[in-house]
């Protein structure tokens, strides 16, 4: 900025200007900022002059120096690390940037951001989730439980969707997939963390038809289905009194009173397991769910958990019933070499009986399995 001024004293030089002169009436906030730079900093050039303008934009309206990354389209992740080094995620691959952002001024975006949607982020309550206004999620910690300070990781959505046959699957594949979701056929949508489980549900989202009405629950609202009759549902924790709290378990119970045809749950991660389960045993067919698991089997294996946690005195024997009733297809979803998401195998949840299994119909090894289906929904997809 200056031989003896760095960046961060140039913006807390005209922050402090800033609260000191606001604005006047009419003026915008941009223009007013360009003359205080030149004001306070006389010998700077044109081109350091609204550089340093636009930081203070930046910090004041946005997210600071994290707005460059978001403005760039090709990044669909940002991670600030608690000693201030930042990463990105482009294509499915992280890269170092050169920007370190100081623990006060993490905090200060993270606050910022929260506190207008009755969230608080404190030594007490060290964690946050959050919506930025694009639908991008925040979520923050801090310490004490951060050991090297604030860790912020910002996850972005692409504006266009994704279509499936981006996910590296043939056509076969795909018109298996699409003839088992227009059929009516329920399916989970299984991988790990940034496997594309919230893209594919969003490409699968698609073919539900323009009419359909599809009530969607989500932790953090992220899923953006196409269609007129979409009706968005998320949940919210409990302000700081530990008041106003509205669990997805709560929001599966209130979307079976709104008439869905179909009702798709972001993730299922807890006892809002049992809730769906019933909901789809008892004529919501079509409906849709992505879990955390690394296979098929394992998917099944892991909502019977969540639904025997959830489900109070409810027998492991009728859990495993309503699953194998309720789950027609668990679509695999993980990264490939070079991290590019990729589906990897499809496969047909056999009918109930003692034990849970599937039967693989498509897989990115053997390409489409043929084999009669013992599903009633899935006999007359091609």
């Amino acid at each position: 900025m200056t031989a003896v001024l760095g960046p961060a004293d140039a913006l807390r030089r005209v922050r402090a200007r800033v609260a000191l002169a606001p604005p006047p009436a009419g003026t915008p906030l941009a223009d007013h900022l360009a003359d205080l730079v030149r004001d306070e900093f006389p010998l700077l050039g044109d081109v350091e002059g609204a550089a340093l303008a636009a930081r203070v934009l930046a910090d004041l309206t946005g997210l600071g120096p994290l707005e460059e990354f978001l403005a760039d389209p090709s990044v669909t992740e940002v991670m600030v690390n608690g000693g201030g080094g930042c990463w990105v995620e482009r294509a499915g691959r992280l890269h170092r940037t050169d920007l370190r952002i100081d623990a006060e001024e993490v905090l200060r975006i993270v606050e910022r951001i929260v506190t207008p949607l009755g969230l608080r982020i404190d030594r007490a309550v060290p964690m946050v989730d959050a919506r930025l206004p694009d639908g991008a999620r925040l979520h923050a910690v801090i310490p004490p439980i951060a050991l090297d300070g604030p860790c912020v990781t910002i996850r972005r959505f692409g504006a266009r969707p994704v279509p499936c046959s981006a996910f590296g699957i043939d056509a076969d594949g795909e018109r298996l997939l699409r003839g088992a979701v227009e059929a009516g056929a329920n399916v989970v949508v299984a991988g790990g963390t940034g496997a594309g489980k919230t893209t594919l549900l969003n490409a699968i989202g698609g073919w539900f038809g323009p009419t359909t009405r599809v009530v969607t629950i989500e932790e953090t609202a992220e899923l953006r289905l196409p269609g007129d009759h979409v009706i968005r549902l998320e949940a919210r924790p409990p302000n700081a009194e530990g008041a106003g709290g509205v669990s997805v378990r709560d929001l599966v119970r209130t979307a079976l009173r709104m008439r869905p045809d179909r009702l798709v749950v972001g993730e299922v991660r807890g006892a809002e397991a049992v809730d769906m389960l019933q909901a789809l045993n008892t004529g919501h067919a079509g409906s849709a769910t992505t879990l955390h698991a690394n296979g098929a089997v394992e998917a099944l294996h892991r909502l019977e958990s969540l639904a025997v946690l959830g489900g109070g005195d409810l027998p492991l024997a009728a859990v495993r019933t309503q699953i194998a009733a309720a789950v027609d297809l668990v679509v695999v979803v993980g990264r490939a070499t070079g991290g590019a998401r990729r589906i990897t195998r499809i496969a047909e949840v056999t009918p109930p009986g003692s034990r849970l299994g599937v039967v693989e119909r498509w897989s990115v090894r053997r390409g489409r399995v043929e084999g009669p289906s013992r599903r009633p929904v899935l006999g007359g997809v091609d």
